[in-house]
């Protein structure tokens, strides 16, 4: 054998053993997708996305429009925006007695609901008293009833109190309704609580009033905020409760006043666009507050009952 042809048989025989070996395929560790499936959850991330934007993009582009007919013509809106529907709404109507009514209306629900729930799913949580199971199954059962069905029997009750077009009223008939299900979340997030905070209370001379508010509540502020949402949203966009018991259109809800843009013959559609947009703010606002606690919360809240 030459001396040329050593170095090529050793180049044969490694090129053998490389053909011989097999390739290790990359192993993916537990929990990573694959390109394909993260490309077509973004996919589908990115759809749903925009069809959740969509209407309230609807919303803004429609309130831009100077006339209440544009809807129909919705192309012709693209050569005529205005902000005149925004400076209408603001100048020439009641816009801001009705968000003030919203206001004291939705934050006076949130006040007396959260605090009402909380104190209510605290006890059923951690006190055993004869009646506390049919006691929350009477809660739920409160939320079966119509509104058409309640509306007689709380227009009496509330006429015999005096309190018709009132907000406290107003935040009562709300707070009715939104007080069981936040009990409801309360009591199961309080259940994830260890019981043993509260007897480390108690070691350390807390009364159980004590208990409840210096250390159960600061671990309780994502259910807090769900149910705070929760009681806010029933009363800033509920109608008609607020239609019924406030008879003052100086009292009137931003809800409520956005009926007036309707009447039996017109319909004022590009201003009740842009008093609908500017409905949404506070809700946005309120919602930015509160967003860091809502998944917790809704989360926790499930995992005992």
């Amino acid at each position: 054998m030459s001396t040329l042809d050593r170095p090529l048989s050793a180049e044969v025989k490694g090129a053998s053993a490389e053909a011989t070996t097999p390739r290790r395929s990359k192993v993916r560790r537990r929990g990573e997708s694959s390109p394909l499936a993260r490309l077509t959850s973004h996919g589908v991330l990115t759809v749903a996305s925009l069809i959740a934007l969509f209407p309230v993009a609807w919303l803004v582009f429609l309130s831009l429009g100077p006339d209440k007919d544009d809807y129909l013509r919705p192309g012709a809106i693209w050569g005529k925006m205005t902000l005149d529907n925004y400076a209408f709404v603001l100048q020439n109507t009641n816009f801001f007695d009705w968000l003030k009514s919203s206001l004291i209306v939705s934050l006076g629900t949130t006040v007396i609901g959260v605090l009402v729930a909380a104190t209510t799913g605290y006890a059923v949580s951690r006190m055993r008293f004869p009646g506390y199971k049919r006691f929350m199954w009477v809660l739920l059962l409160t939320q079966m009833f119509p509104v058409a069905v309640l509306m007689v029997p709380m227009y009496q009750i509330l006429s015999d109190l005096q309190l018709i077009d009132t907000y406290l009223g107003l935040i009562l008939v709300y707070c009715s309704t939104a007080v069981p299900y936040c009990a409801w979340l309360m009591k199961g997030y309080f259940d994830t609580i260890p019981f043993e905070i509260d007897e480390a209370g108690r070691v350390d001379g807390l009364t159980p009033i004590g208990t409840f508010l210096r250390l159960i509540l600061p671990l309780a502020k994502p259910g807090l905020a769900v149910a705070a949402f929760y009681s806010f949203i029933t009363a800033f966009g509920e109608v008609a409760f607020a239609t019924t018991f406030m008879l003052d259109d100086k009292k009137y809800t931003l809800a409520v006043g956005l009926q007036s843009f309707v009447s039996e013959h017109d319909a004022q559609r590009n201003l009740m666009a842009a008093t609908a947009v500017l409905i949404a703010i506070p809700v946005s606002a309120f919602f930015y507050l509160v967003q860091k606690n809502l998944v917790a919360g809704l989360t926790a809240g499930g995992t005992k009952g």
